[in-house]
């Protein structure tokens, strides 16, 4: 019975040795190309992060705030196809979602001016705070997403839109 055993696991310890064998060792070549996957943050200075995209509020060419990003859709490939926006309504309460062809849409960095704006309160998803833009400032102090988006509609035109509608398939 020992010698039964002791012969299978003789027999396990080869096969695992033969698989350890026939591994590919790792040279210092392999580790210089995982190294250059990597992305330093100066690579990505100037880029936008999509999750402080929704939320942001969207004025037309008059600067009338005419809804806020929902969501942005992407194809397989990750570029982005579609921005979903949440028009009219109050305080979200009687709104409705428009699809617009994300090259459409224009992003800006400066504040809307305040004289012209009607409603210049951008809501803050992460906290739930309203911060107000001041007219005094002439550049963004965070890189990480533009101040507002700029797309071509009225009020009326945007309510004549079809009703985007998010599939119930998962």
């Amino acid at each position: 019975m020992l010698a039964k055993s002791i012969a299978a696991g003789l027999a396990a310890t080869t096969m695992l040795a033969g698989v350890a064998f026939a591994q590919t060792p790792t040279t210092t070549a392999d580790r210089a190309n995982t190294s250059s996957a990597t992305v330093s943050e100066s690579s990505v200075h100037g880029d936008w992060r999509t999750s402080k995209m929704t939320g942001l509020n969207v004025y037309n060419d008059k600067n009338e705030n005419i809804g806020s990003i929902d969501d942005l859709l992407m194809d397989k490939s990750g570029s982005i196809k579609v921005a979903v926006i949440s028009v009219g309504g109050f305080l979200g309460v009687g709104s409705r979602l428009v699809a617009i062809p994300f090259d459409k849409i224009k992003f800006v960095d400066q504040p809307v001016p305040s004289g012209t704006a009607q409603n210049n309160t951008k809501s803050n998803t992460t906290t739930g705070a309203a911060t107000t833009n001041s007219s005094q400032s002439t550049s963004k102090s965070n890189p990480w997403y533009p101040d507002h988006a700029v797309f071509n509609a009225t009020k009326d035109e945007l309510k004549t839109m079809p009703e985007f509608k998010f599939s119930d398939n998962k």
